[in-house]
């Protein structure tokens, strides 16, 4: 009911009367109060005029399913959404989803995580109402071996969205980080459920800095809203990054891998870096020349062999 209140008050963008929407909502005058009450603790600006009626004045800043529907453009991606005030972590949501046979395009969306992680397992930020933290079950015809491929493809789609809704120019430094001003912006996660010689299914994990101010962002990380000075809507960023993400994801599947590979290292700023590559305790050094089909590095060393590299934390050295 939440929801028909909200389409019928933003459809007409003027007063209503109570009596005009109980009776096109076929509801009481006293149980329209009620979810009047229920959306404005929900955040939603709706005030009431005697012999006026009820405007709708503004939308909070919450991803809301609701929200997110209108205007989305996908055919899948974000079809069907799983929202969370708060969440331990929406990897772990998503994954037991996956297990129970969720839909592809099915989207875990929490406001804030308290066990939020990025790769091996370290902890992640999610500071509450600032950010986007989503993950997204996927179900590609892919080899396990292919996987690091989506996190390109995931990378490049979040370049896409971020410099369509404000200009700006994000970068990706392999394997996962999204980086502004050689400061970090985001980060993505991969995590598989698979057999042997087949994937069941994906699910892409992103943490996205959005509106967080200075003051809780953690030690060498940026926001958009620190970049460009002014708030992003998360609700239209959320969109278009899901458009993005559909649309490369199809024509990976349609095209192969070249659309996305050639989209990465457009934005990239690792290859041509001298980079150290820490994976646990092993520890290469050398130039970064390029990128395989699968999304693996190419690792130039010092004694002039090349080497694919396909996991670990990067430095650029210089």
């Amino acid at each position: 009911m939440h929801n028909k209140i909200l389409d019928f008050l933003k459809r007409r963008q003027e007063y209503l009367s109570g009596e005009e929407i109980s009776s096109h909502l076929k509801i009481s005058r006293q149980a329209l109060w009620k979810h009047i009450e229920a959306l404005r603790n929900s955040g939603y600006e709706i005030i009431a005029v005697p012999h006026l009626g009820y405007r709708l004045i503004c939308v909070p800043d919450r991803l809301f399913p609701s929200e997110i529907g209108q205007g989305l453009k996908t055919r899948f991606m974000g079809r069907k959404i799983y929202y969370f005030d708060s969440i331990a972590s929406t990897m772990d949501m998503a994954l037991q989803l996956g297990i129970k046979g969720t839909p592809e395009g099915t989207l875990v969306l929490s406001e804030t995580q308290n066990k939020g992680r990025g790769r091996m397992g370290r902890p992640w930020s999610s500071p509450k109402y600032k950010g986007i933290y989503m993950s997204l079950v996927l179900k590609p015809r892919l080899l396990p071996v292919q996987l690091p491929i989506l996190t390109l493809l995931s990378a490049v789609s979040i370049c896409e969205a971020v410099r369509e809704m404000t200009g700006l120019e994000a970068k990706i430094k392999w394997p996962n980080d999204i980086m502004m001003h050689n400061k970090k912006l985001g980060g993505i996660l991969t995590e598989l459920n698979a057999e042997t010689d087949a994937v069941r299914f994906v699910v892409i994990g992103i943490g996205l800095n959005v509106n967080s101010d200075r003051k809780t962002l953690v030690s060498g990380a940026t926001s958009l809203k620190e970049e460009r000075g002014e708030p992003t809507s998360r609700i239209s960023l959320l969109q278009e990054l899901l458009g993005r993400l559909e649309a490369n994801y199809l024509s990976f599947q349609k095209n192969g891998p070249a659309v996305i590979t050639d989209k990465w290292r457009q934005d990239n700023v690792t290859l041509g870096r001298r980079v150290r590559v820490a994976f646990y305790r092993h520890f290469l050094e050398g130039q970064a020349v390029d990128i395989d089909s699968d999304g693996a590095l190419l690792l130039r060393r010092d004694s002039g062999i090349t080497q694919k590299v396909t996991a670990g934390d990067v430095v650029h050295c210089r």
